[in-house]
């Protein structure tokens, strides 16, 4: 597999494509805010024209940086899938990532692939016609909030802005063990439950999902190999960004 070298973007979006041997997974994976031009595309709050579906709308920023991206992910993710047709595509990300992450996997799954979606602390990525139409489309939504996480209540509902849904909501507090018990399933682009309910944040607990966010758990990327922190096995990079 070839790897390219990462371009700088106004977005400063970056992530890696890859390959899973070990769970037989493409896996695309997107970075969340580090940089102050990433924190520029979070405030970009202004909504622009998608392509995603007719009519639809979504987070200027957020979508700005799937389009930095998206000529190096779509080839990437086109040749290993041709590598390994049986492997699933998973694509994933935590906060700006989660948000960047949405509008990837929607528009793969308009390309034709299926697509699950895994995105952690999440803020809202457009009106009801974006989350409606990404909510349908199959292969499969995972929003994942955690306790009184505030970035999933920005953009505001007064904005126009809404989720996709479902919402697994962590019932947990910071730096405990989360079992399947305490994940809470909410339906519906505005639910009041879950992470909604809460009135008081805590940006400790958008750090803290399963474990810490902030810990970089790559170990090491050596010829195309990435290795990565608790993961069986190794992933093999086709491309990062």
């Amino acid at each position: 597999m070839l790897t390219t070298a990462r371009q700088e973007t106004s977005t400063d979006v970056t992530g890696f494509v890859a390959v899973d041997h070990t769970n037989k997974l493409v896996v695309v994976a997107f970075r969340g805010s580090q940089t102050i031009d990433a924190w520029r595309t979070n405030l970009d709050f202004g909504t622009t024209k998608t392509d995603i579906c007719p009519g639809c709308t979504a987070h200027s920023g957020f979508w700005q940086s799937w389009t930095d991206a998206r000529d190096t992910v779509l080839p990437a993710v086109k040749q290993a899938s041709a590598a390994f047709p049986s492997y699933k595509i998973t694509v994933t990300g935590h906060s700006l990532g989660g948000a960047i992450a949405t509008l990837a996997a929607a528009s793969m799954r308009n390309a034709g692939y299926t697509v699950a979606l895994y995105n952690f602390g999440s803020p809202r990525i457009g009106g009801s016609k974006i989350s409606s139409y990404i909510t349908n489309q199959a292969g499969g939504n995972y929003r994942v909030t955690h306790w009184n996480d505030p970035v999933p209540k920005l953009p505001l509902l007064t904005m126009g802005y809404v989720h996709i849904s479902p919402e697994y909501y962590i019932n947990k507090p910071n730096r405990q063990e989360v079992s399947a018990g305490d994940i809470k399933t909410y339906d519906g682009a505005m639910n009041l439950r879950g992470n909604m309910a809460w009135l008081i944040m805590d940006i400790e607990a958008h750090r803290w999902y399963f474990e810490s966010v902030y810990t970089c758990g790559t170990k090491k990327l050596k010829r195309g190999v990435l290795e990565m922190k608790d993961v069986e096995g190794d992933m093999e990079v086709v491309t990062t960004f």
